[in-house]
C-alpha cells in the first residue's frame, strides 16, 4: 500500500505530463469503446426494429436497398408495387397476414406512412411486442394521423392538432398538402425503433392528397379537388411501396417466397428480414473491422506514449531512486513503483475514456435517432467491453515493465554519481 502511496505522490510532482497522458489514454479509450458500443447497439437496434414479419415484399432490386427503405425509412424505393398485385398474396392462401406500406411524403423530417389498420393488429418489434397507443386512438377519418412517440415529442403535438403533409421525403419541401389537412387521432408508446419517427395516416388519406395530381405537381384552378370533395372519390390506392407478410405456417416461407419472386403479375422481390440483416452486417463487416483495428492502434499509441513519457523521467529521477535505494528500498520495490505508475495511468485514462465515451453517447444519442432511426441505448459496458479494459491494463503493465526493469538494473551508485 506505501508503495501505491508513494507512486501517486510520484505521479503528482510531474502532474502536468501526467494528465496529458491520461488524456490521450482515455481519449483513445474513447474511440474504441465508442466504435465498439455503436456497433453492437446498431446491431441490437436493426435487430429488434421488426419481429413476427415472415417476408418483406417490394418491386425488384437489392434485398438491403428493400429492407433499408420498407423497415428503416432509409433510401427510396426504385419502383412501386400494384395494388392488384397486394391483393393478390394477401389472398394467397398461406399468407395470414398482410399489411400494405405507403411512403413519399413527410412532415417537418419526419416520414409519413401510408397503411391500414392491420398495421397496428400486426406489427410487431422487439421481442414480438405489439405496438401500443399511448393516448388517442388509430385513424377512422380519412385525414386523420397517428404519431410515433419521438414526432410527438419533438414537435410538441398532442390530440387534435392540425399538420399539413408535405411531397417528397426531403427535410425541406416546397410543394405541400396545405388544402388537405390532417388531424392528430393518437400517439404510440415509445419503441426504440423508426416507428417513433413516423406519422401514421390510412392509404386512403395518401391516396386522397394525391388525387388530383399529375405528373408529379398538384393540379391547379378547376381542376383541383378540395378535401371534402375527396371524401366522394374512389381512394383505393393504385400502388404501395412495399408490404410485410405474416404466413399461416413459416415452413411454407420459402414457397411463398419463390411464388413471390416468380410472380408473373409484375416483377417482385421477397426478401426474409433476418437473412436480409445478416447481407447488411457482411457488407458492413470489412468497414467494421477497419475501424476497431483504427481504434486499437490509436490506443496502442496512447500507451506508448505513456511508455515515452515514463522512460524520459528516468533519467530525471535517478537521484530520486538512489535515496529510496538509500533509505531501504530494495530494486523489487522501485520495480513495483513504476509499475504502479504505469497502472495508476492507464487505469485514469481508462476511467476518464469510460466518462467521455458515455457522455459522448448521451449528447450523440438524438442525433444518431434523428439521422438514422436507431435507438442506442446507454447501458453499463458488458463483458467484451470489459475484457477490452483489461488487456488496456495489462498492456500498459507489459509495457511498465520497460522502464521498471531499467531501474530495477541501476545500482545505488549509478545514481548518486554525477553524469557529465
Amino acid at each position: 500500500m506505501y508503495l501505491l502511496r508513494l507512486a501517486l505522490k510520484s505521479l503528482g510532482n510531474r502532474r502536468f505530463s501526467a494528465l496529458l497522458t491520461i488524456v490521450a489514454i482515455g481519449l483513445s479509450v474513447t474511440l474504441l469503446l465508442g466504435v465498439e458500443k455503436v456497433r453492437t447497439e446498431a446491431r441490437a437496434s436493426f435487430a429488434s426494429t421488426i419481429s413476427g414479419t415472415d417476408l418483406i415484399v417490394g418491386a425488384r432490386s437489392g434485398s438491403v436497398q428493400l429492407l433499408l427503405y420498407s423497415v428503416f425509412r432509409i433510401g427510396n424505393a426504385t419502383n412501386n408495387v400494384r395494388w392488384e398485385s397486394f391483393e393478390h398474396f394477401a389472398e394467397h392462401p398461406r399468407v395470414d397476414w398482410a399489411i400494405p406500406l405507403s411512403l413519399g411524403d413527410s412532415h417537418r423530417g419526419f416520414m409519413v406512412l401510408g397503411t391500414n389498420l392491420d398495421y397496428f393488429d400486426h406489427f410487431r418489434y422487439g421481442r414480438s411486442q405489439k405496438l401500443q397507443l399511448r393516448t388517442g386512438e388509430p385513424f377512422n377519418d380519412l385525414y386523420d394521423a397517428v404519431l410515433g412517440a419521438d414526432v410527438a415529442r419533438e414537435l410538441g403535438y398532442r390530440l387534435d392538432k392540425e399538420l399539413v403533409l408535405a411531397h417528397g421525403t426531403g427535410a425541406v419541401s416546397f410543394v405541400d398538402h396545405a388544402d388537405k389537412p390532417f388531424r392528430v387521432s393518437g400517439i404510440l408508446e415509445k419503441t426504440g425503433t423508426p416507428v417513433d419517427r413516423t406519422i401514421h395516416i390510412s392509404l386512403e388519406g395518401m391516396q386522397a392528397i394525391h388525387v388530383d395530381w399529375q405528373q408529379g405537381m398538384p393540379a391547379r384552378g378547376t381542376a383541383r379537388v378540395d378535401a371534402e370533395q375527396a371524401r366522394s372519390l374512389d381512394l383505393r390506392p393504385k400502388a404501395i411501396t412495399a408490404m410485410l407478410l405474416g404466413l399461416t405456417n413459416r415452413i411454407s416461407t420459402f414457397a411463398v417466397q419463390r411464388d413471390i419472386n416468380q410472380y408473373a403479375g409484375e416483377p417482385l422481390l421477397a426478401i426474409l428480414p433476418g437473412v436480409a440483416l445478416q447481407e447488411l452486417w457482411s457488407l458492413l463487416g470489412v468497414a467494421e473491422r477497419a475501424l476497431f483495428i483504427v481504434s486499437g492502434f490509436v490506443v496502442l499509441t496512447g500507451l506508448v506514449g505513456m511508455l515515452t513519457a515514463i522512460l524520459s523521467s528516468l533519467n530525471e529521477r535517478r537521484r530520486e531512486m538512489a535515496i529510496l535505494r538509500s533509505v531501504g528500498a530494495k530494486p523489487r520495490h522501485i520495480f513495483g513503483l513504476l509499475l504502479l505508475e504505469a497502472a495508476s495511468l492507464a487505469l485514469a485514462g481508462i476511467l476518464l475514456g469510460l466518462g467521455l465515451m458515455y457522455a459522448g453517447l448521451w449528447l450523440a444519442q438524438p442525433l444518431i435517432l434523428s439521422q438514422y432511426g436507431l435507438f442506442v441505448p446507454i447501458t453499463p459496458p458488458g463483458l467484451y467491453e470489459w475484457s477490452l479494459l483489461g488487456a488496456i491494463l495489462l498492456a500498459s503493465i507489459l509495457m511498465g515493465s520497460v522502464p521498471a526493469w531499467r531501474a530495477y538494473r541501476q545500482s545505488l551508485a549509478d545514481g548518486l554519481s554525477i553524469r557529465t
